[in-house]
């Protein structure tokens, strides 16, 4: 396959949780390869985005990177290197005590972010101004930060994000 997506999760999630599952079952619908990587040995975000790194994506003509809270940031400092076809970020961990990056510089403009207003980890104020600063497509729904209950309209979403 020429395509891949690469799903990055949280940092107390698993790679195989329910938003990764309906993800990749879009994405193969839609002919990406799609991984989501173990992060859950460690906790420190600048490593998981090292692991990230070293995952060979050469074979790939099309890369998507996703990711939920930290693995929202991990996949947004990967996309300065990587540079993706796009990002998909679920409630992506911006401007938080103990991560070390304040300023991003995706080298792609096709992002893409679904966040609840009642999210009590990542303020939502930080996913806007995130947003603004690079024109991302902002979806702010009524729903908490793991964000379950919009999974079918955050899938419907993300297969519009694949074929455009």
């Amino acid at each position: 396959m020429s395509r891949l997506v690469i799903y990055n999760h949280g940092k107390d999630s698993m790679p195989w949780g329910e938003k990764p599952l309906a993800l990749a079952e879009v994405a193969r619908r839609h002919g990406y390869h799609f991984e989501s990587l173990d992060y859950r040995p460690g906790n420190d975000p600048e490593l998981r985005v090292e692991q990230l790194l070293a995952f060979d994506v050469l074979p790939y003509r099309h890369v998507v990177l996703a990711g939920s809270s930290m693995g929202g940031y991990v996949a947004t400092v990967a996309a300065e290197t990587i540079n993706p076809l796009g990002l998909f970020l679920i409630a992506p961990a911006f401007y938080l005590p103990g991560y070390q990056r304040t300023e991003f510089r995706p080298s792609t403009a096709n992002i893409e972010i679904f966040h609840g207003w009642r999210d009590t980890i990542v303020p939502p104020e930080n996913v806007w101004r995130f947003s603004r600063l690079h024109r991302a497509r902002l979806h702010m729904l009524d729903a908490d930060h793991r964000l379950l209950s919009v999974l079918p309209q955050m899938a419907q979403a993300f297969e519009r994000f694949l074929t455009a």
